[in-house]
């Protein structure tokens, strides 16, 4: 079935995401979302919190996770769907991805003092629910709150890009392990939003070709970040490299996101969704 109100990309207070998972799928289920998924940065963590939430408003449910990987000395998020939560090679993966993200908030926020912002660390560290995953989105929201920036996405243009000054990049995990650890869990692995990444299409076909060597089996087509156009591109990229499309809204806070849960378009009927390799997998 394409034509199904699936949300299978979010963010909760776990990551970087300003509601907790009991809040999403409140939201989710009055959004009229037919199937969910919570996928926060590196973490599991609110899981069992999301499946229980979801139970109880009768909505299904696929667990979820979104890795964080270096490929072509750029960052590539993979999209982990259906997979045992508590599983040691997933959770132990996860854990030493998670690694060095303090020591590199620590340098971003030794690069804004450079340029007269003070107290950056201190001030992201207001925003996170959980200090393992710091990250450039709680220093975005401090500086919002400081008066430097309007909103986050000014943030973001000026700061906390590559070539910005504020930016420090992170060697996180390797593409073939965190498709490898969503895969030994039980999951069907995706690429998230391929439009954001600033490869060349050299690189972009690299990219998916060794995605798929090493097992994975979706890539996000509609997406929060994605045009019309890149819709109907990485549907085409779906069909050329025989993967299942998601759908997912990126949603990380009501303030804050471009696209709500579950206001996205639908899939296109040439594609095969990639729920239908998760049918035994809903909760």
């Amino acid at each position: 079935m394409t034509i199904l109100n699936a949300d299978l990309h979010c963010h909760s207070t776990v990551s970087d995401g300003t509601l907790e998972p009991e809040a999403l799928a409140a939201r989710a289920k009055a959004n009229g979302v037919e199937l969910w998924s919570l996928t926060d940065h590196d973490e599991v963590g609110g899981q069992h919190r999301a499946l229980a939430a979801a139970r109880a408003l009768h909505l299904p449910y696929l667990t979820g996770t979104e890795i964080s990987v270096t490929f072509a000395d750029v960052t590539v998020h993979i999209v982990g769907l259906g997979f045992d939560p508590d599983h040691p090679a997933l959770v132990q993966g996860l854990q030493r991805t998670r690694g060095g993200r303090s020591e590199r908030a620590l340098e971003m926020s030794a690069q804004l003092a450079k340029l007269g912002i003070h107290g950056a660390y201190e001030g992201a560290l207001q925003h996170v629910g959980n200090p393992e995953l710091i990250s450039r989105t709680h220093f975005a929201r401090f500086l919002v709150d400081s008066g430097v920036c309007k909103d986050t996405h000014e943030v973001f243009r000026k700061f906390l890009t590559d070539g910005k000054p504020g930016f420090v990049p992170h060697r996180w995990a390797k593409l073939g392990d965190a498709v490898g650890w969503i895969r030994e869990a039980g999951g069907v692995a995706v690429i998230a939003h391929p439009a954001r990444y600033d490869h060349s299409p050299t690189q972009e076909y690299a990219l998916f070709s060794e995605f798929k060597a090493h097992g994975g089996q979706a890539v996000e087509v509609v997406t929060g970040s994605h045009s019309p156009s890149e819709f109907v591109r990485y549907a085409d990229m779906a069909l050329e490299f025989d993967l299942a499309a998601s759908r997912g809204s990126d949603f990380h806070s009501p303030d804050e996101s471009h696209c709500d849960l579950g206001a996205l378009p639908f899939l296109e009927g040439r594609l095969q969704p990639v729920w239908q390799l998760l049918t035994d997998r809903v909760r």
